[in-house]
């Protein structure tokens, strides 16, 4: 009797280390599947971070070439802005100027018939220049009374200002036949008919008269 409860007594101590050595073994296990289970959480962040940074990137990249392509279109865009602005600077400086022929056409034209119509007799012009406003009239004459009837007459004319100066006269001598040749040249100012005279040499034009 006494042998039999040995072994019982033993038969439960192996029990009980068996029992023991599962718990130790499902401990174990757990163990093992919680760091399975972390590092696959771990794979799948990276992964998923990969993922997101690459998905990131690709956009990046998409804006930039976006960006280009908008920034070439505009670029294109503000140089037709710019050729337009030009274009129509010249056009404007183009309208100015016939405006300006415009007014001006008849100027010249009676001018010319105002300096050709006021000769006396024995007179004759040999050169019209013009220098800003100023035009300058060489010829020849035989008196000097007809230099003055030609500075009377083209003052009178209302296209010219007050007064004419007369810039030099030179006298030559004629052999065939006989006598004076006086060269000349005087300076005027062309105006519009009752428009006001421009002040000459810091004093007030003379009055007709």
């Amino acid at each position: 009797m006494i042998r039999i409860n040995l072994l019982a007594a033993e038969r439960e101590r192996t029990k009980k280390k068996k029992s023991a050595t599962i718990t130790l073994g499902t401990t174990a296990q757990k163990q093992t599947l919680l760091c399975a289970l972390l590092v696959v959480l771990g794979v799948a962040f990276v992964g998923w971070r990969y993922l997101t940074v690459t998905h990131d990137s690709a956009q990046l990249d998409a804006d930039i070439v976006a960006a280009k392509a908008e920034t070439a279109r505009l670029t294109t865009i503000i140089q037709q802005v710019q050729q337009f602005e030009q274009r129509k600077a010249q056009l404007q400086q183009r309208v100015q100027l016939i405006e300006q022929l415009r007014k001006s056409q008849g100027g010249p034209v009676h001018m010319l018939d105002q300096i050709s119509r006021s000769l006396p007799q024995m007179m004759w012009l040999t050169e019209l220049k013009q220098n800003a406003e100023a035009i300058e009239i060489t010829g020849k004459c035989t008196a000097l009374t007809s230099l003055s009837e030609y500075v009377g007459s083209l003052e009178a004319s209302g296209y010219f200002q007050r007064s004419i100066e007369i810039v030099s006269t030179q006298t030559e001598a004629l052999q065939t036949p006989p006598g004076e040749l006086i060269r000349f040249t005087i300076k005027a100012v062309f105006q519009v008919p009752n428009a006001p005279a421009a002040v000459a040499g810091g004093g007030a034009p003379k009055k007709s008269g």
